[in-house]
């Protein structure tokens, strides 16, 4: 008999993995588990992905057949890094394990099956710019009027509908939820998101909100289908577990409905995402849902010293919905996180700048320091100290601050009053109007400077003439706005023009064509508030256009060029860590947020959102508040510490004063 020796390194009842040695208890535990329904509570820092990497591999060392594995994950990245190390652990081939995000894995059999819900399977996939022009579509297909009622734009639009589709909630309380000020015009929205869908599937294309709600729809109406996939994966592990939202759950439900063979990893206390349409009843009510579940828990941390994770553990310990943990730190003991009352904003700005540099002489490099905060409007006054000093950082919460849209507009309606021929500040806010395109700012812009920039020429019988049909609507407002603005008590208060702009309609503008509009609305009341410490509207101006200077003038104190302080908002700060972290704004009503406050399960977001911020850091924590802040230009108000710092206990934080010299 001739005989075949086979060489893979897999052998029966024996692996070649030393999973034990490789693995801490609590990871070993939730790798070597059974099958069955499976939550692993995995707390910050605790090595989770190692942890959902070695089940893979155990898996397939169990001679699981790869392609009876679904894992999913929240990028196509951390799935192929993840199968990559599982490959590099054992040495064979997977790529036959289904691997991705929920996006990818339903595209995956859609592409089999669309036919059965009424596509082709040749259907596109559309991306966010392409569902926002089709939305538009729909729009005029209606023949909805948009002029005399400001009716919101297909950005909107696709975050009204995409929030109602993941949230498995009505387009009329996603709107009185998230958007009330269109509360009005519901009818017309249900009636766009219903010609959206019609449309969609007559130009056999699905956007990404599709690719998951068809997914949902093949299996609920397919049975056979269903069944196929629920039999075909033996084992299912969702990674992230708790950013799931609701449709994403019920998908996961059905897919998982045959074996039960589903381990879903995460982290309830960094649930932040229900503004996005993340549910966190996914993970908290995961054990009602599958009641035979059995909970491992991660709590032993890699990242973090004794004094942060001592504070870490104090901080959830008020919320009443959670999976209790207590972290433990295997790199021992270093410094007591400092708490640090300031005066107001800018000395908070000051004592963080100081501190930076204190920090870099100490050979710590500043790319390994964040400052944190609740909202980006809240770094305004850290940005404008750290480039009056030169010190380089770079934003992961958006654009530097000034550079943002909507600054640039209110700032642009200001330079126009101080200079009425600024070109570039008239054509930009022109074209803000509706029916105003390149071609007719040119036209209107000329007739300005041919008038020395005179208010009066904006009321003349020619410019009717130099307007499109569909601007004349909005143009007497736009020209009342500016004539605002030019009054004596207004013009010469920044702070006065900028409340003016708001309420004279760019709030309105805002709300049509922004989906994140409320924070676009803090941003610029915020800088009103800044602009009242100037005397006048051209010393302020001056002051913002000196910034771009000395911009380019960073200090790089012997680093790498692109040696940088990151600053960035803690929800974009999720999954990142850095040796020094400051957590600034730290005020009732800043962080948490006013809007949380409405609600028990706002409050308690909003504390896991402080967590997760107290866990980003591995040696230095700061955490900083200022006591004033004003209230506008003309009055100031004492400020009171968050609620989550006065719920920390005094043990596990020293006190800092800071002195003016």
């Amino acid at each position: 008999m001739r005989q075949y020796t086979l060489k893979t390194k897999r052998r029966a009842g024996k692996f070649v993995v030393d999973y034990s040695s490789e693995l801490n208890p609590e990871q070993l535990d939730a790798v070597m588990a059974k099958g069955g329904p499976i939550l692993v509570i995995a707390g910050a820092g605790s090595g989770k992905t190692r942890t959902v990497t070695y089940r893979v591999t155990r898996l397939i060392e169990s001679r699981v057949d790869p392609s009876r594995i679904l894992l999913v994950t929240f990028t196509n990245k951390a799935a192929k890094e993840m199968l990559h190390r599982v490959e590099l652990l054992i040495g064979t081939d997977v790529k036959k394990l289904w691997g991705g995000t929920f996006h990818h894995i339903g595209n995956l059999i859609l592409r089999h099956h669309a036919d059965m819900i009424g596509f082709n399977r040749n259907y596109s996939i559309l991306d966010r710019e392409d569902s926002k022009d089709l939305l538009e579509a729909c729009t005029t297909d209606l023949q909805i009027d948009t002029k005399s009622k400001r009716f919101p734009k297909g950005a909107v639009l696709l975050d009204i509908i995409s929030f109602s589709i993941n949230t498995e909630t009505s387009i009329d309380k996603t709107i009185n939820l998230k958007y009330p000020f269109y509360y009005e015009l519901s009818k017309d929205i249900k009636n766009v998101a219903r010609q959206y869908v019609k449309r969609k599937k007559g130009l056999n294309v699905m956007d990404y909100d599709a690719l998951l709600l068809n997914w949902k729809l093949l299996f609920e109406e397919r049975k056979d289908i269903r069944e196929k996939y629920s039999n075909k994966f033996l084992h299912i592990l969702i990674d992230e577990y708790q950013d799931t939202n609701k449709l994403q759950a019920d998908i996961i439900d059905l897919t998982a409905s045959h074996h039960r063979n589903l381990m879903v990893v995460g982290d309830d206390s960094q649930s932040i995402y229900s503004f996005r349409g993340a549910n966190f009843a996914n993970i908290i009510d995961f054990p009602k849902r599958y009641p035979d579940t059995t909970i491992y828990k991660l709590e032993t941390n890699y990242r973090s010293t004794d004094e942060v994770l001592n504070m870490a553990n104090t901080v959830l310990i008020h919320n009443i919905k959670q999976f209790p943990k207590k972290l433990r730190a295997v790199r021992g003991s270093g410094v007591k996180p400092g708490l640090i009352p300031l005066s107001d904003v800018l000395q908070q700005a000051e004592f963080i700048a100081e501190r930076l540099l204190e920090s870099r002489d100490e050979g710590i490099a500043l790319n390994s320091i964040a400052i944190l905060y609740r909202a980006h409007y809240q770094s305004m006054e850290l940005q404008l100290e750290l480039t009056k000093r030169g010190i380089p950082y770079t934003i992961r919460s958006g654009l530097r601050f000034f550079e943002q849209a909507h600054i640039k507009d209110i700032t642009s309606y200001l330079k126009v009053v101080v200079n009425p021929l600024d070109e570039i500040a008239w054509k930009r806010i022109l074209k803000l109007l509706p029916k105003i395109g390149n071609i007719t700012a040119d036209r209107i812009w000329k007739h300005i400077r041919e008038h020395n920039g005179s208010l009066s020429c904006l009321e003349t019988g020619k410019i009717q003439t130099l307007l499109n049909k569909g601007a004349i609507t909005g143009w007497s407002d736009f020209v009342e706005s500016i004539k605002n603005l030019n009054q004596p008590g207004i013009k010469s208060s920044p702070a006065e023009m900028i409340q003016t702009v708001l309420s004279d309609g760019y709030e309105y503008y805002l709300h049509a064509k922004y989906p994140d509009y409320v924070e676009r609305i803090e941003d610029i009341k915020q800088i009103g508030n800044y602009a009242s410490q100037y005397k006048s509207t051209e010393s302020f101006l001056s002051e913002l256009a000196l910034l771009g200077t000395v911009e380019s003038e960073t200090v790089i104190f012997g680093g790498e060029e692109d040696e940088k302080v990151i600053l960035s908002t803690v929800h974009q700060a999720k999954g990142l860590e850095w040796d020094v972290v400051f957590i600034i704004w730290l005020a009732d009503g800043y962080f948490p947020s006013a809007r949380s406050l409405k609600s028990l399960e706002g409050e308690e977001e909003e504390r896991r959102l402080f967590y997760v911020a107290v866990t980003r850091a591995r040696d230095e924590l700061y955490l900083c508040y200022p006591i004033m802040n004003q209230k506008s230009h003309l009055e100031s108000y004492v400020m009171k510490p968050s609620r989550f710092v006065k719920e920390l206990e005094e043990n596990c934080y020293e006190r800092w004063e800071v002195l003016q010299e």
